[in-house]
């Protein structure tokens, strides 16, 4: 029997506080605008990101004293600009964040679903994968790593790709044991269905809600280790803009000219504040709509 609240459209029964939805919209915003910028990058920038000018070196902002008003955010220490480099660093983060939640999510998505749906030693088995992926230090891996390979946009993303599967697959096993014994399940199975098709077109689209929270949080981590790895020199190489990288370049001017290290450090916050808020935001949603629906 349907109640009032089942005759609702679902974005009013997934309302959140005011400071919630603010929260929400604030990071919704934050993270689409720099896909958007990331996308549209090379219309975007003023200059060329890799163009040197040594008669430029370390030009300041606008808002300081001997600044260059073609230069917005100004110039680093080789005299390249700041906010070309900063547009085309959005595009290098969103890349190896997406990437990597991409590859880290198949990995975990798959063990995930297939620990929770057939139980007993293949569950048994999956949660010691879990457990040994728990019990492995991620930065310390990383860096071992990409200092035996070597440093590249590709082996940054394989690398934290590989390393970062365990909450998806924590998460996807837990909520298919919740509905592996649901009622479309049986029928799906009664059907005739494959236990390939079971997985893939009827547990898979019910545990993606869960998965998409998930995949906020980890990609904001996967900016983060990529930027760590950047600025320890074992991330992406230069001449990349990554803002890692950025800030690794600038920490010798930093008491000197501190807006080198302070700019692609507040881009990075926002970023990574903006996929957190975005997350939690969704996070809160679906434990409304959870409880709505009785779980």
């Amino acid at each position: 029997m349907k109640t009032a609240d089942d005759t609702q459209p679902l974005w009013r029964r997934r309302r959140l506080p005011a400071f919630g939805r603010l929260a929400t919209l604030l990071g919704a915003s934050i993270v689409v605008t720099a896909f958007v910028v990331a996308i549209f990058a090379p219309y975007l920038t003023p200059y060329d990101p890799f163009a040197q000018d040594l008669n430029l070196r370390l030009v300041p902002p606008v808002w300081m004293e001997s600044s260059h008003a073609a230069h917005l955010l100004g110039t680093d220490q080789i005299g390249r600009d700041y906010l070309s480099r900063l547009i085309y660093g959005t595009r290098i983060s969103l890349l190896i964040g997406v990437l990597t939640v991409i590859t880290s999510g198949l990995i975990g998505v798959t063990i995930g679903i297939v620990g929770g749906f057939y139980g007993g030693r293949v569950d048994a088995l999956v949660m010691f994968l879990i457990t040994c992926r728990l019990s492995i230090p991620l930065i310390l891996v990383a860096l071992t790593v990409v200092a035996l390979v070597g440093s590249s946009l590709t082996v940054v993303i394989l690398t934290l790709g590989l390393l970062l599967w365990e909450r998806f697959a924590v998460v996807a096993r837990t909520t298919t044991m919740q509905v592996r014994n649901l009622d479309y399940i049986a029928a799906a199975q009664a059907a005739g269905a494959s236990r390939a098709h079971v997985l893939v077109r009827e547990v898979l689209p019910n545990i993606a809600s869960h998965l998409v929270v998930v995949a906020t949080l980890e990609m904001a981590l996967a900016i983060l280790l990529e930027a760590a790895l950047s600025f320890l020199g074992l991330g992406v190489p230069q001449p990349l803009p990554s803002w890692g990288l950025m800030i690794a370049e600038a920490k010798e001017y930093m008491f000197f000219s501190p807006w080198v290290i302070v700019t692609p450090g507040v881009a990075l916050f926002i970023l990574v504040l903006g996929i957190n808020l975005l997350g939690d935001g969704l996070r809160d949603m679906l434990r409304t709509d959870l409880r709505h629906r009785g779980w």
